[in-house]
């Protein structure tokens, strides 16, 4: 199955990692420091141009690690892959 994750931007499901709520988790240092070591290396994919509520962190089929910023909740991205869903 894949999964929308806004602005057209469909992922497989089994590359997803995890999926986190922005205003939640960035308050720990810990994920403040990952996401700029993320964005320095070329990992942080923007999804869309609203601002950002979520992050997911998936693994490609290459092993590569992407994490994408999108402007979906973390609970309608959670939604979607309980539905199965590839709506747009």
């Amino acid at each position: 199955m894949s999964l929308h994750i806004g602005a057209s931007v469909v992922i497989p499901e089994q590359d997803v990692l995890g999926i986190f709520d922005l205003d939640n988790t960035t308050s720990s240092r810990i994920t403040r420091n990952f996401l700029a070591q993320a964005q320095q290396a070329g990992q942080v994919i923007p999804v869309g141009e609203d601002l950002p509520k979520s992050f997911l962190l998936c693994r490609d089929k290459g092993g590569k690690v992407k994490v994408y910023l999108s402007q979906l909740s973390t609970a309608t991205l959670l939604k979607r892959m309980e539905l199965g869903s590839l709506t747009i």
